[in-house]
């Protein structure tokens, strides 16, 4: 069968095609062998700066010749670069090969090819590729998805800021809160993670063969290597070098990264399950759909879909983001092969989680407010305000409140607005007291209003 949407193996590149195409970019095949063209050609660029006596006389001219290479890179050139690789056997060497095919035709360039991949290891190339790959992905599809979902939930905090709620404890009623309040729990801890995620370094490996730049200092034994290499990946590549690796790069702040998203797919997670819950217990309606169908067989049925979907691949995702983590940091001596096939799945968790985080913001968008509901619940639950009750009696220094609160609430009848009046009554305390403990109802107690 030919690959499309419906013969891919994987739901990513199949059933959610149309969620996660942005990602092939960054994480393709043809994705990665752009950004390896773009590292090699850089570094090319880099050299000739450098002024090596071998490049001094350079046209500097060519520099925007070798970058059109890159900037103009085609699912054609990425095939011919797959056509070298069936006879190299090596995906970085055909890079090389095929940059140096490319090059061919700028004037005067024969000369100069050998200082494409100049003392380099395959991995100096993807040990950059991947983490451009990842920063890029981050800054132009994950961050703009998650500030979405940020703005969503504090604009729901912002109109339901004053709206009280029973809350569920053990899930058992406790003391009152704020719907408004309650989501922007959500926006506020999304907010911090993605905060920690932005400081997470992306950093890569670029050292030669075995992370000392061997070649390099046997060819120009006085230039400052670790130097050039800090500020090639600082300026050229946007990302910083780790100056202390093995053949491949140690994997730890990739790690944190990975790391990080997963705390916030697990926010999210959270997240799905408060709503699905608030679905079910009728705090929301959803908007429907004309011609939609809940259940297959039972017509009466609006599934809280959008929000399993992406609880389900937010579970996806956060798995497969646990293995990179613990799997890429540990390598065999100076280098084992174990991460290259491993790299190659990295997009396949940025795939879940956009497809939940769109999924996310499509179950919010159905979400219609049932103020009836809530606030029936809050007059069934009148057994809410012993908790305000027994901390005033405590400030007055009234014997033994907490056990008299407990004697009234603790039993299987259920309380009311008359049943707290009647035990206010019977309370041995001044009438303006008495006064002030009339005042608090399930609606009005919700603590402080945050901004």
């Amino acid at each position: 069968m030919t690959l499309t949407a419906l013969t891919a193996v994987s739901p990513i590149d199949g059933r959610y095609h149309s969620k996660t195409s942005p990602l092939a970019a960054y994480f393709s095949e043809y994705a990665l062998i752009r950004y390896r063209v773009r590292v090699e050609i850089e570094y090319f660029i880099a050299l000739c700066e450098l002024s090596l006596p071998q490049l001094s006389d350079i046209d500097t001219s060519i520099f925007s010749q070798l970058r059109s290479i890159y900037e103009n890179f085609t699912e054609s050139d990425a095939a011919r670069v797959k056509e070298i690789e069936q006879t190299t056997n090596h995906d970085v060497k055909a890079v090389e090969y095929f940059i140096k095919e490319k090059s061919s035709a700028i004037t005067h360039f024969e000369r100069y090819k050998e200082f494409i991949h100049f003392g380099l290891t395959s991995q100096d190339i993807n040990n950059t590729s991947v983490p451009m790959s990842i920063s890029e992905a981050l800054n132009d599809v994950m961050y703009p998805l998650l500030d979405e979902l940020i703005a969503q939930l504090n604009a729901f905090a912002a109109e339901w800021h004053d709206i009280p709620m029973l809350a569920k404890t053990h899930g058992q009623p406790a003391s009152p809160t704020r719907l408004g309040k309650e989501i922007g729990v959500f926006a506020y801890r999304l907010s911090e993670q993605v905060r920690q995620l932005r400081a997470c370094p992306i950093s890569g490996k670029f050292g030669g063969a075995t992370g000392n730049f061997n070649a390099h200092y046997v060819a120009y034994p006085d230039i400052d290597w670790q130097a050039f290499a800090n500020k090639f990946l600082k300026e050229k590549l946007g990302i910083e070098r780790e100056q202390l690796t093995t053949q491949i790069s140690n994997y730890d702040n990739m790690g944190a990264i990975f790391d990080a998203l997963r705390r916030i797919n697990t926010i999210i997670i959270d997240l799905d399950r408060d709503f699905w819950m608030y679905i079910s217990m009728d705090y929301f309606k959803q908007k429907i759909k004309a011609g939609e169908v809940g259940s297959s067989a039972m017509p009466h049925k609006v599934n809280p879909i959008d929000f399993e979907n992406s609880e389900g691949n937010l579970g996806m995702s956060n798995a497969i983001l646990q293995f990179l983590a613990q799997k890429l940091p540990i390598s065999r001596l100076q280098r084992d092969l174990t991460d290259s096939t491993v790299l190659r799945n990295v997009g396949v968790p940025f795939g879940h989680t956009i497809i939940a985080l769109q999924s996310t913001l499509k179950g919010l968008r159905k979400l219609i407010l049932n103020l009836e509901k809530l606030n029936d619940d809050l007059e069934q639950s009148w057994a809410v305000v012993a908790e305000a009750i027994q901390t005033i009696l405590r400030r007055e220094a009234y014997p033994n409140p907490y056990e008299a609160l407990k004697a009234l609430t603790r039993t299987n009848e259920r309380m009311n607005a008359d049943t707290i009046s009647r035990f206010i009554d019977s309370l041995d305390i001044a009438e303006n007291i008495k006064q002030e403990l009339r005042q608090i109802t399930p609606q009005n107690y919700t603590g402080k209003k945050n901004k």
